[in-house]
């Protein structure tokens, strides 16, 4: 099985300082799990956006996106559900 490097945008790191830490372990793993499968059970396409991607999280949302021709997977932005999809 072939694995997908992970990077994330600079203002993840931001996103990532505003979430509660009760959160943020199962994050951190649902992150870690995409290297393996980038297109695990639950994720659903983003419309009008080619290959942007989302996971659930409780009430937070991973938005991603998949190069398959470099097997990168570039993390966009981890925010709340209400939050998450303002100005992508």
């Amino acid at each position: 099985m072939v694995s997908f490097k992970i990077e994330h945008r600079t203002s993840v790191e931001k996103d990532i300082q505003k979430i509660p830490h009760k959160f943020l372990q199962k994050i951190i793993e649902r992150i870690d799990h995409l290297s393996k499968n980038p297109y695990p059970i639950g994720c659903e396409k983003i419309s009008g956006k080619n290959s942007y991607y989302r996971i659930r999280v409780n009430d937070y949302r991973i938005i991603y996106q998949v190069i398959e021709q470099k097997k990168l997977i570039i993390i966009e932005r981890i925010r709340h559900r209400k939050d998450v999809y303002k100005g992508l």
